[in-house]
């Protein structure tokens, strides 16, 4: 019966893998691309290819956001995200 249950479950979840790959842009999940430069990282959230935000990490100080502003080609800077992704910290140190 374990084993049943067991070869069920296999089967179950290869059938969820092949239907999309987790944070496949082609599902509406985010595709996220992290860039470094100087001392800073930038994470750049696309959805079906179209940039939403980019988290800004500095070596010091506080990380911080950038989203695009409605009706300009510019960028305006906010402390929070904007986007309601699951962004959970696992551990920090």
């Amino acid at each position: 019966m374990k084993q049943l249950l067991f070869t069920l479950g296999l089967l179950l979840s290869l059938s969820s893998w092949a239907a999309g790959l987790p944070g496949d842009p082609e599902e509406g999940e985010p595709d996220i691309r992290i860039h470094h430069q100087d001392d800073n990282t930038y994470y750049e959230y696309r959805i079906n290819g179209v940039l939403q935000e980019i988290k800004v990490v500095p070596a010091v100080g506080k990380p911080y956001y950038l989203v695009p502003s409605e009706g300009h080609d510019s960028m305006t800077r906010v402390e929070e995200s904007t986007l309601l992704i699951p962004k959970w910290v696992i551990f920090r140190w």
